[in-house]
């Protein structure tokens, strides 16, 4: 099946870096800047993939890929955001239909963010949600390569 993304959609096909990260509370009052790195991509027949990591994360002793102590094992995790599915676009909403995720919570799920294109710039925001016991919306910031 092939399957054509809409007009809507056509700006945000391609690959993007991630420049900035900002999370806000429910006031829209800036509650942390974080210094991140990640890439998101958006295929022309309808997937995505987004990864994006905290800088400075620490090596594992251990350099085992299954390795680690517990306590690398929570650093990494908590230092890092990945998922990939589907997507589609209707005005200035993406939803990203999600396969396969970091956070199991999120398989199978649907995440909404709006979206605004300016330039070779393309920023997303989350809908508030629940991290950390806390009501928050994030808005990355990601530049075109």
């Amino acid at each position: 099946m092939i399957y054509k993304v809409n007009k809507e959609a056509q700006g945000l096909i391609g690959a993007w870096r991630l420049v900035s990260v900002e999370t806000r509370d429910e006031n829209g009052e800036l509650v942390r800047r974080g210094e991140r790195t990640g890439y998101l991509l958006y295929s022309p027949d309808g997937y995505m993939s987004v990864a994006f990591m905290k800088e400075g994360r620490p090596k594992f002793k251990s350099g085992d890929i299954r390795g680690g102590s517990a306590e690398e094992k929570i650093a990494a995790v908590n230092g890092y955001v990945s998922y990939a599915g589907r997507y589609t676009v209707q005005d200035d909403t993406v939803v990203h239909h999600i396969d396969v995720s970091l956070f199991p919570n999120w398989v199978g799920v649907s995440q909404e963010r709006m979206f605004r294109l300016e330039g070779s710039r393309l920023t997303l925001s989350t809908p508030l949600m629940l991290v950390g016991g806390r009501q928050l919306s994030t808005h990355l910031v990601w530049e075109r390569v």
